[in-house]
C-alpha cells in the first residue's frame, strides 16, 4: 500500500517477555505497520485490514484479533471500524440483524519481533506479494 514505509511480524499483547513462536503463551502473533500518515490515513489502514479479515470466529489468543492503538484517536477510528464492519451484509442468508465479531482493541505495548522466517511469509512461501 502506498505510505506503509515497513511491516514487521512479531507478537505482542502478552506479560511474556521475549515469546517466539515455539514458545508463545499469553502473546498474540501481530504485525506492525509503520506508514506515514502525509500519504495514507489510520482510517485508510484500517478500512484495507477489515475489506480482507472475518473476525466472526473466536480464537486462542495466539490468533485472536485485536487491534493494538497508540491514541485516543487511533481508538475512537478502530472502535468506528468495528462498528462499520458490525453492520455490513457478508455471505448467504444476509440480514439487518448487526453480526458479532471478535476483535479486541489494547493500548499498544511491548512488540517483540519475530524469527524471520515469519518475515514477508507470502512471498517467500507462495510467490506473493503480501498483502501491504
Amino acid at each position: 500500500m502506498k505510505g506503509v514505509v515497513r511491516t514487521v511480524v512479531g507478537y505482542t499483547g502478552g506479560n511474556e517477555a521475549n515469546p517466539t513462536y515455539r514458545t508463545i503463551f499469553d502473546a498474540t502473533e501481530a504485525v506492525l505497520i509503520e506508514f506515514d500518515p502525509k500519504i495514507i490515513s489510520y482510517k485508510a489502514i484500517l478500512r484495507a485490514w477489515a475489506q480482507q479479515h472475518n473476525p466472526q470466529y473466536k480464537v486462542s489468543t495466539q490468533y485472536r484479533s485485536a487491534l493494538w492503538v497508540q491514541s485516543k484517536a487511533q481508538r475512537e477510528a478502530a472502535l468506528a471500524q468495528l462498528e462499520t464492519m458490525r453492520h455490513e451484509q457478508h455471505g448467504f442468508g444476509k440480514s439487518n440483524k448487526p453480526r458479532k465479531i471478535y476483535v479486541d482493541i489494547e493500548d499498544i505495548g511491548r512488540f517483540y519481533r519475530a524469527e524471520e522466517y515469519h518475515q514477508d511469509y507470502l512471498t517467500k512461501h507462495t510467490g506473493g506479494t503480501g498483502f501491504f
